[in-house]
Formats: C-alpha cells, sequence, structure tokens
C-alpha cells in the first residue's frame, strides 16, 4: 500500500508516524517543502531570537518512512505531481498542508517559517528606538508582540487589532492587556489598510511611523485542494465526511487547518487529533474494519506572553468560553509543557484527545 503525506507539520507527521506503527507494511512518504519540522507555535520564540522552531524532519518521522523535499503541485486520480514534474502514485493520500497567510504589502509574515526567519534578521538589524509594529490582535499577535518586547526592551513596540484576543473571556483579556501595558507594549485597536515603507495606515485615518511591520494574522488556506478538484467550502478548505475523507475521493484524508471540520479551531490542538484519528482510521480500513466518526473536545486555549508570563484560558469541549482562565508564571511553564506534548505527539504517535460534546 502506496500512501503519500503532503505535509509536515503536527497533523502530517503524526499521521505518518501513527500509520507506520500501525500498519508496517504500508509505503509512507512524506512531501514537505523544507527538510525540517516548524513548531509554529513556537515562531514568535524564533523571530525574537529567544527559542528556536525547526527540528530536523529526519528526527521527527519513524525509521522506514521516506520523504520528499517538494511542494505538491495538484493532486490528481492516485497521483501528486510536484513542482518539479516529478510524480507520486498512492493507494491513500494525507493532504496537511495547514493554513497561510496573505500579508499586507510592506509587512512580513510571521505565521510561516520563511517570514519568522526574515522577521529575525529584520530585528537583530534595528537600532534602539526603532518601532516594531505587530498587526493583528488574535493571540498569534499577542505573542509576537510581548516576546519581541521582552526579548528587545529597547525597541517600541506596538500591537494593531480591531480587537485585542478576542477570543479570550473578558477577564483574560484584560490580563493580557495589563501584561502588554507591563512590557510598554503600545496597543491601538484599529486595522491597518496599508503599510507604506516607514509607516502604517490606519482605517481610522491615522498613520503611525514604523521600522518594520509584522503580519501576525495566519488564517488563509493553500489553493491546493481547490487546485485538485476537491469540494471545498467558501475559505477553501476541503470538505470531509465524518471520517476526514474528502468527499470528492475517499481514498485522501484531509486533516489539520486545510480540513473544513464544523467547529474545529485553527490550533496545533486540533490538527494532531485529526491526523492521529485519520490514521486510525486507515488502519481500522486495513484491518477489515469499518471506520469510525471522528470526535474531539477542547480543553483550553494557551497565549504565551514573553518568557515568564502566560494564561491558560479554559473552555468547554466545544470550545466556547468559561470565566475561569490562569496567568502567571504557572500559565508560562504549562504552556512550555503543551508546547513540548505536542512536538513529543507527533513524534511518538502517542496522542491522546477528550472526545466532542455529546
Amino acid at each position: 500500500m502506496q500512501v503519500v503525506v503532503v505535509g509536515a507539520g503536527y497533523a502530517g507527521t503524526i499521521a505518518a508516524n501513527r500509520l507506520a506503527r500501525k500498519v508496517p507494511d504500508a509505503r509512507i512518504t512524506v512531501v514537505n517543502p523544507r527538510p525540517d519540522f516548524v513548531e509554529r507555535v513556537r515562531l514568535h520564540e524564533h523571530l525574537a531570537g529567544s527559542g528556536t522552531a525547526a527540528i530536523p524532519l529526519s528526527s521527527m518521522l519513524r525509521e522506514g518512512i521516506a520523504t520528499r523535499i517538494g511542494t505538491v503541485a495538484k493532486v490528481g486520480d492516485g497521483s501528486v505531481t510536484l513542482d518539479d514534474g516529478t510524480g507520486l502514485d498512492f493507494d491513500h493520500l494525507f493532504l496537511a498542508v495547514g493554513s497561510t497567510a496573505v500579508p499586507l504589502p510592506g509587512t512580513v509574515p510571521v505565521g510561516a517559517w520563511e517570514g519568522a526567519e526574515q522577521a529575525r534578521g529584520a530585528l537583530a538589524g534595528l537600532a534602539a528606538g526603532s518601532v516594531v509594529t505587530v498587526v493583528g490582535g488574535g493571540l498569534t499577535g499577542a505573542e509576537t508582540a510581548s516576546e519581541i518586547a521582552e526579548a528587545r526592551p529597547d525597541l517600541r513596540v506596538r500591537l494593531v487589532g480591531e480587537g485585542i484576543v478576542p477570543t479570550l473571556s473578558p477577564g483574560a483579556r484584560d490580563r493580557v492587556r495589563a501584561a502588554l501595558r507591563r512590557l510598554t507594549v503600545e496597543i491601538v485597536e484599529d486595522t491597518v489598510t496599508e503599510a507604506p515603507a516607514g509607516a502604517v495606515r490606519l482605517r481610522s485615518g491615522g498613520e503611525l511611523p514604523s521600522d518594520l511591520s509584522l503580519w501576525a494574522i495566519t488564517a488563509d488556506i493553500p489553493g491546493l485542494a481547490r487546485r485538485s478538484g476537491l469540494d471545498v467550502n467558501a475559505e477553501g478548505r476541503a470538505i470531509v465526511d465524518e471520517y476526514l475523507r474528502s468527499v470528492s475521493d475517499p481514498r485522501v484524508f484531509v486533516v489539520g487547518d486545510c480540513a473544513a471540520v464544523p467547529g474545529a479551531r485553527l490550533a496545533c490542538a486540533t490538527a494532531a487529533p485529526q491526523g492521529a484519528h485519520a490514521a486510525d482510521t486507515l488502519a481500522r480500513m486495513v484491518d477489515g474494519r469499518g471506520p469510525r466518526p471522528f470526535s474531539m473536545g477542547y480543553v483550553g486555549q494557551a497565549v504565551s506572553l514573553g518568557r515568564r508570563d502566560g494564561l491558560l484560558q479554559v473552555v468547554r469541549r466545544d470550545d466556547s468560553m468559561r470565566r475561569l482562565y490562569v496567568a502567571g508564571r504557572v500559565a508560562a511553564v504549562t504552556k512550555a509543557r503543551v508546547v513540548a506534548y505536542a512536538r513529543y505527539g507527533s513524534r511518538t504517535a502517542r496522542y491522546a484527545w477528550l472526545p466532542g460534546p455529546k
């Protein structure tokens, strides 16, 4: 059985490793644009120079799994075509290309490896007193702004967003704001419409100086599924059945950010269970057993606020907010352990999650 896994993020890596463990005879090839596994949830550390987010892919995959460094241009009928014109045949495929960013011209996207590397170099070259603007008030923006402010207190850091960490409860949002102010991060609740050299322009009509503008919004989906003729929703996510198989081609499992799973949030906490479940489903099918519907429930959302502070927002299994949250050093340590567990799960294929709400 030939299996191709497109994408080596959390979903793709755990799917490949789990399938290799459960179906030893499967011939698995992982196709990825770079020879590294990138911990996207640590890219804010990488760009600020307080950590690293890349691990050699060879150390993350089980022995016997083949790798191809390249980008898939199209998925066809039982085959994939790479950008270099070469192809790979498959009996089953796991599509795990994640999400991406479409940055405003003049900004550097920090939600992907290439942008984080570019931002890291640009930050290193900034003189004291320079202004860094982080565009995007979500968790990625808050983490990026706080990490830079702590690592480079000689810089002026600004966070611009229509709302600041809007997915958190009101009390948690206030706590994040307090942490940002303590790090001297300027908060601007507005939308950036343009980023000309040396400035950012706001929807309200104002213009602010900016020596480096970072795009911290990662919610777009690569066009591979649509380009390949798979059924997608309005956002470009591949529509899947209850077993995470494409409704267009049951040989294709779609997992992670690029899958249109109702109620799913873009997060490694979503990607890893989906990748693991899809691998389990294929293993069951190989054994002649029927597939089981995918089910998962959430526990919380976590945000780093520098190396010594953080916040854990408790949620219901359907991801709706509770009032309860934990903040401070305990939250920072817990967030680091959650990140380490996500990496461990992808590498070892051992990962547990809660079932979804009934």
